[in-house]
């Protein structure tokens, strides 16, 4: 897999594409990269692709892409490339996997905090200066699940475990231990887990096999005094069957960071929902992303004309 030609192309699709190609390329003066900041010159640029560094893959641009043998994904999640799967045997995929996970164990500890002392209602009591007394009863009471345990779902496994709750987590190989995971659940025992837990958590990547994951028989394992928290993918979750058990009361609240539909739609309810906590795709979006993001991508473009290993290999069958 390594390149020692000095026509080796790396085409950087990014909105500052030409800054990212000019520091790139004093680092690799052998290799050539040529700056796509839109849709246009990405479609002008593929056919000379080698390697590709994008946060979506353009699949309607595969049949140009007659060079390409690897895409470097500059997000987590590579479900863009998904459709091309059963085309790109001869591209090996990557992506930026490694650095959100303690941003997102913040993030879905915080919701865990928030909906567990039902904070909503306790700024709007502030707002309205209503002086409420509740009792609350201590998180390492509760249990949490967490579905999938990846680089993600492991962080949160363990910020959740330090903070003395009971941690569940479901994933497809349960042979090797879990740090944080008090008990393991097979992909197949998803409605093994659900009624035991005070919060599940999705954390799950988007692929065929997860689309629709949570939909109405999964919402009626969950006991109605517990919370949903998403930062997976809006596909991962059947959204009008979530609504429903939510304004039926069967499921105590939510907390959203993605949805089917992104931006979520000015007339969708789960905007004004009083037990849903909605944000707008932020839970992984680290300060100096892309920085860091840039920084594995430099090491493995360093591999890349080593010809080692890279960093972050996706097996596109499983889509993670």
């Amino acid at each position: 897999m390594s390149s020692e030609s000095p026509s080796f192309t790396i085409v950087v699709n990014h909105r500052e594409a030409e800054l990212h190609a000019r520091v790139l390329c004093n680092r690799f003066p052998q290799v050539r990269f040529i700056a796509a900041p839109d849709a246009d010159h990405l479609k002008r640029y593929i056919g000379e692709a080698h390697a590709l560094l994008a946060f979506h893959f353009p699949v309607e641009l595969f049949a140009r892409a007659t060079k390409l043998r690897w895409f470097q994904s500059l997000s987590a999640g590579v479900d863009s490339m998904l459709p091309a799967r059963d085309r790109a045997h001869d591209v090996t995929v990557t992506n930026v996997r490694g650095m959100q996970g303690g941003l997102i164990a913040d993030y879905v500890m915080g919701g865990v905090t928030m909906l567990n002392w039902d904070f909503r209602r306790i700024l709007a009591d502030q707002t309205s200066r209503n002086w409420n007394f509740r009792s609350v009863a201590p998180l390492a009471d509760k249990t949490l699940g967490i579905v999938g345990l990846g680089s993600i779902g492991s962080a949160i496994a363990r910020r959740a475990k330090s903070a003395g709750m009971t941690v569940l987590g479901l994933k497809r190989d349960i042979s090797v231990p879990v740090q944080g995971v008090d008990r393991l659940f097979g992909s197949d025992k998803l409605k093994d887990l659900l009624p035991l837990c005070d919060f599940v958590v999705l954390a799950v990547p988007a692929t065929p096999e997860t689309v629709g994951l949570i939909g109405a028989d999964e919402f009626a394992c969950m006991r109605c005094d517990a919370f949903l928290i998403n930062i997976a993918r809006g596909s991962v979750v059947v959204e009008s069957a979530l609504i429903n058990v939510l304004q039926a009361g069967t499921l105590a609240g939510a907390m959203l960071d993605v949805f089917e539909r992104e931006p979520l739609p000015q007339d969708s309810p789960l905007w004004g929902m009083a037990n849903v906590i909605v944000t707008p795709h932020i839970s992984g979006i680290v300060t100096n992303y892309e920085e860091r993001a840039f920084k594995i991508v430099a090491e493995n473009i360093e591999r890349y004309l080593q010809g080692l290993p890279l960093k972050n290999q996706i097996d596109l069958r499983r889509g993670y």
